[in-house]
């Protein structure tokens, strides 16, 4: 390489880093916010329905988005929107968007979600596409909410659950040990003190604890920027989960008293048996296929604790998977379009059936237990 020859490159390099770092920290950013086009069909009070893709499409799918997250973490970037990966396969594709709670959300617990919300999606969804039963894909605590509102209403036309990164057993969770322990003496009295208070979890505390969780890529974010100050492509995936982090909104006051009570410290979902407002629902009433997919980098569904769906649904068939990616990343990282999205697609494709292994002479890569759930 001559002298004009590097000093264009170095040219070249100076000018995109000076660009990149001008968008970045001056201008509006890498890359505008991504939004595929839909089209609202269903509205009300947190619980706003959208469409994407052709009206008449496939099979309908319903993504029914986590409490306390928006519903962009299905639609981040155009190579890593599930919505848009599911448009592509041919299926009609809803999600459930519930925007953000207020102090006059505070009283809201999950019945609202298990008995009216989600149910009334469903039901939407089905509808529209004449009468089709629907397959409920989740992430994390959206999970949650599909398998309790399958259990508590297993006449809904539901086909199947998909779950990405959806914990059962909160035992298995290092990073809620010590919030377990400290909740089983005080957690009563400091949450719904907090809900008297603030009325909630508000949506600033909510950012802050997630990006707590994933603290190594806060304190290394400086040192990424440099060195990925010229790849313009890699600073617009990280600042696709900063606006996705930021968009994040707060819990209602007596859902999170539930989520902190029940499901972490007394650890409900791990017995099968969930128990909000005087009432019990009992997972082995969920009867339709479910896919639980963990990724091995998630700190806040870990293996174990995802893997823990295998014994609590003993009525239906389930498949466990792992994929690469931390919380987030297993729903919609780079890599997901060729890790846990083959999973879902094939999922999709026939819930009842196992899984193939080339690899192993195309035989199922998971088994059939006793209790009839699919295990690894």
């Amino acid at each position: 390489m001559g002298i004009t020859d590097m000093a264009s490159s170095a040219t070249g390099f100076a000018f995109g880093a000076a660009r990149n770092a001008w968008s970045l920290f001056l201008s509006d950013g890498i890359a505008p916010p991504h939004r595929t086009p839909s089209v609202i069909v269903g509205d009300g009070p947190h619980r706003t329905l959208r469409r994407f893709g052709p009206e008449h499409a496939g099979d309908p799918v319903l993504l029914v988005t986590p409490l306390a997250a928006p519903s962009s973490c299905y639609d981040l970037m155009p190579d890593q929107s599930v919505v848009q990966y599911l448009v592509d396969l041919g299926r009609s594709v809803y999600v459930l968007d519930y925007g953000p709670m207020s102090y006059d959300d505070r009283d809201l617990g999950f019945e609202v979600w298990i008995d009216d919300i989600v149910p009334e999606a469903i039901h939407r969804v089905s509808e529209l596409s004449g009468s089709r039963e629907v397959d409920l894909v989740a992430w994390s605590l959206g999970g949650t909410v599909g398998l309790l509102t399958a259990a508590a209403h297993p006449e809904l036309p539901i086909r199947s659950i998909a779950a990405f990164g959806t914990p059962i057993d909160y035992a298995q969770i290092p990073l809620v040990a010590l919030a377990r322990v400290a909740g089983r003496y005080v957690g009563a009295p400091v949450l719904a003190g907090l809900s008297r208070l603030l009325g909630g979890i508000p949506a600033p505390i909510v950012q802050l604890g997630y990006r707590a969780t994933a603290l190594e890529r806060e304190l290394m974010r400086p040192w990424f920027i440099a060195c990925n100050i010229t790849d313009a492509d890699r600073l617009a995936r990280m600042e696709s989960v900063d606006r996705f982090q930021a968009g994040m909104f707060g819990y209602p006051g007596r859902l999170f008293h539930e989520m902190g009570m029940r499901l972490t410290v007394a650890n409900d979902l791990a017995s099968g048996k969930a128990r909000f407002a005087g009432r019990t629902i009992d997972l082995a009433a969920v009867t339709v296929p479910v896919l639980a997919l963990a990724g091995t980098e998630d700190v806040l569904a870990p293996i174990p604790a995802v893997a823990a769906i295998t014994e609590v649904l003993p009525n239906a068939a389930v498949r466990f998977t792992t994929a690469p990616g931390s919380h987030l990343g297993l729903l919609t990282g780079p890599a997901a379009r060729t890790t846990s999205w083959v999973h879902l697609a094939q999922f999709l494709d026939d819930p009842h059936e196992a899984p193939r292994d080339p690899a192993r002479g195309d035989e199922p890569a998971i088994r059939e237990s006793q209790s009839g759930t699919w295990a690894p």
